[in-house]
């Protein structure tokens, strides 16, 4: 890991379980993944959580993505665990990381990490997914303090409204392609 990376972070539930089980763990989890995003210094891209994996695209200003995922997870895991009455393995292995290489990765993770929700038939639009950043980055709600807007929007427009009306014709671009 370097200094200063973007990473897509993905992590899966052990055998394909539910990491998620309802409103109460995604709530855990975004108030956990914003503890460890202030205790690192991290920058929050963009995120998505699904019903057994989640997303999330964390730039790291030093080399500690291992050392706050380690964190993220095995808190979330003791919480889970502790709270639906398990023990054992909640994610399938470490989790699993790419960097990204260019604002145009950046773009293109954003448009997939919204509609994956839809594809996977969890919501008819990526505006009605309340569990990613999408609703924040295009305005239809607050951001998350952990959630930087700014890096992806600007790949856009300067202006705040058109940047957010181009990526979402950006990513329904994609939702066109998803139901073709």
């Amino acid at each position: 890991m370097i200094p200063g990376g973007i990473y897509h972070v993905t992590a899966r539930g052990n055998r394909g379980q539910l990491i998620f089980r309802g409103e109460t763990d995604r709530l855990l989890f975004m108030w956990l993944l914003e503890q460890i995003t202030m205790r690192f210094g991290w920058w929050i891209h963009a995120y998505c959580l699904m019903d057994n994996h989640f997303h999330v695209v964390i730039e790291t200003p030093n080399a500690d993505l291992s050392a706050g995922m380690e964190r993220l997870n095995g808190r979330y895991a003791q919480a889970f665990n502790d709270s639906h009455g398990l023990d054992g393995h909640l994610f399938q292995r470490r989790f699993h990381a790419v960097l990204v290489e260019s604002d145009g990765h950046l773009l293109e993770l954003s448009r997939y990490l919204a509609l994956n929700p839809v594809k996977a038939g969890l919501c008819p639009t990526p505006a009605s997914w309340r569990w990613g950043s999408y609703r924040a980055v295009i305005g239809l709600e607050p951001a998350r303090r952990f959630l930087s807007v700014d890096r992806a929007l600007g790949c856009f427009n300067r202006d705040l409204g058109a940047a957010r009306a181009a990526l979402r014709r950006f990513v329904e671009d994609g939702l066109h392609a998803v139901s073709a």
